[in-house]
């Protein structure tokens, strides 16, 4: 079992900048590629981005490409998502997932490849 706590979650002003942190628990943190994702209520989660296991790939969805980077630090056994440039629709709930890959340099973009999930933090932006 792995247990994800995301923070640093908030309210922030478009332009503005949150970096959102995932702690993970229980396991080898290096032995799982990690993603985030984001959800709206009412509407399908959606990927955000997702780093390999050993942090050397990353994959980033269109509408954040060029304004969030993930990085990790599997000595802090944590993932981080920093966003920059934020925008109105970027306001979600904002999950941090972790899956277990034979590679290290694999990821997923899909939810469903993902065996454990975090509770989620909330991003709101303000036009």
């Amino acid at each position: 079992q792995v247990q994800l706590v995301e923070s640093g979650g908030g309210l922030v002003q478009a332009g503005g900048s949150l970096r959102l942190s995932c702690a993970a628990s229980g396991r080898t943190f290096g032995d799982y590629a990690m993603g985030w994702f984001r959800q709206v209520p009412g509407k399908e989660r959606d990927f955000v981005g997702a780093i390999s296991r050993s942090g050397d790939s990353t994959n980033y969805a269109d509408s954040v490409k060029d304004r969030f980077t993930i990085s990790r630090s599997n000595a802090k056994n944590t993932v981080y998502l920093q966003m920059n440039s934020l925008k109105p629709e970027d306001t979600a709930k904002y999950y941090c997932a972790a899956t277990s890959t034979y590679g290290t340099n694999y990821y997923y973009t899909e939810d469903y490849n993902y065996d454990y999930w975090g509770q989620g933090t909330q991003v709101t932006v303000s036009s």
